[in-house]
């Protein structure tokens, strides 16, 4: 039995993309374990600051971001049996659906603002406000490129490297993961 030590070596994406993605959920991973020690000191202010947010509206988002990391798998998928147009179709479908969820939180980053509710406001909302905007910022930048490779796709198809399209497979599901640790810390937890 051979050893395919390429895969072994060089996962989905290639290691550069891995290397990304384990410094951002370092990075995110450290600012939560900061957030969930100042909760445990001053419980009664996370828990009333909490009450303020819009469940509602974050859980429609973990719904639109975890659809949207499904449609970039089947996309994955289709482009590995080069079914370009199918590929080009499922990006779309996954961009269109990490659109709605950086208009979503626009609107409640708008509630945020009008109720007073900033990032100076206090300790809770100056975590919510950092880890929640940087994470707006990881799904734009996602969203710029899905753009990209399905551009790619579209003009390329069979000339687009494997690498290339798990690399920003792998950028969106690390959007995925980020957000599954947000929700629940930030709008369940406290």
């Amino acid at each position: 039995m051979e050893i395919n030590y390429k895969s072994i070596y060089y996962p989905p994406g290639g290691i550069l993309m891995w290397i990304v993605i384990y410094l951002e959920l370092f990075t995110f991973g450290m600012a939560l374990l900061a957030m969930a020690y100042y909760g445990s000191i001053e419980r009664e202010m996370f828990h009333e600051s909490s009450q303020h947010l819009n469940k509602g509206i974050a859980t429609v988002n973990t719904i639109l971001l975890l659809t949207s990391g499904f449609f970039v798998a089947r996309g994955v998928h289709f482009f590995k049996d080069k079914k370009w147009d199918k590929t080009n179709q499922q990006f779309l479908i996954a961009m269109l659906f990490g659109l709605g969820f950086l208009v979503l939180k626009m609107v409640e980053y708008y509630q945020k603002i009008q109720l007073g509710y900033t990032m100076d406001y206090n300790l809770f909302f100056n975590f919510y406000w950092f880890l929640t905007a940087f994470h707006w910022i990881h799904v734009l930048v996602g969203i710029v490129i899905l753009f990209f490779v399905r551009l790619s796709v579209r003009k390329k198809k069979d000339q687009v490297a494997m690498e290339d399209v798990e690399a920003g497979a792998a950028f969106w599901h690390l959007c995925d993961i980020i957000w599954l640790l947000l929700f629940p810390n930030i709008y369940l937890i406290f």
